[in-house]
């Protein structure tokens, strides 16, 4: 009974959790991590964030799990992830226009849609298609945003070249020297990704603090 429990048990995976993804699935779960959470509006939920920092740790030792990654392969993997995720997701919203937005019903979708358009309004599309690949949700609905808006292509993939590797690479990097510099990096693991997480959340608390102020002052001159 012991080892049908223990081959179970290792089947279960918990998608919001970046060890758990890594301990399944290894580098190859990190490129389609990163393809699904910057490609596909479902992905939007995805610890993109979390799960590059965890796995450039996981280069420098073994893990709880056992699970030890190597380093170039895993920057490979997330490039070619978040590059390909984004150009897709932007053909998507070439083809399929508003409807992909339309259609969805998660709130968290609907805030992200209005911050991707505040951010392609604010700062135009250059500056807007680089920071939106370091906001959580933002990174997922701007690139079909982009291309039902009709952004022009060699604009945007100039851009989101320029920003997902800036992110992807950075991030996983990130992990990696701070796992190289700390020795027995895997018993902080779990801080360090709270950490992540937390300083990944700041450009949206940032955003909606700046919203909130913007209405206030047009209701004050009102």
């Amino acid at each position: 009974m012991t080892t049908p429990l223990f081959a179970a048990s290792h089947l279960a995976v918990n998608v919001l959790s970046a060890q758990s993804l890594l301990a399944a699935f290894g580098v190859l779960g990190v490129g389609v991590v990163m393809f699904a959470e910057t490609g596909l509006l479902i992905g939007f939920f995805l610890p993109g964030d979390s799960l590059l920092f965890t796995a450039g740790l996981l280069c420098t030792g073994t893990g709880e799990h056992g699970v030890k990654l190597s380093l170039a392969p895993l920057l490979v993997a997330a490039a070619v992830g978040a590059l390909a995720g984004a150009q897709c997701g932007y053909l998507l919203g070439r083809k399929a226009g508003g409807a992909l937005h339309a259609r969805s019903r998660s709130v968290r979708l609907q805030e992200g849609t209005q911050r991707a358009q505040e951010l392609l309004e604010r700062y135009g599309h250059a500056k807007a298609i680089v920071l939106a690949r370091f906001v959580p949700v933002v990174r997922t609905v701007l690139n079909p945003m982009a291309g039902a808006l009709g952004v022009p292509a060699r604009t945007f993939t100039v851009w989101q070249v320029v920003g997902g590797l800036a992110w992807s690479l950075g991030l996983t990097l990130g992990g990696y020297a701070l796992g190289s510099s700390i020795p027995n990096v895997d018993r902080y693991l779990l801080p360090m990704v709270a950490v992540v997480v937390a300083v990944s959340l700041i450009p949206v608390a940032a955003e909606l603090y700046r919203s909130r102020r913007a209405a206030k002052a047009k209701e004050v001159r009102g």
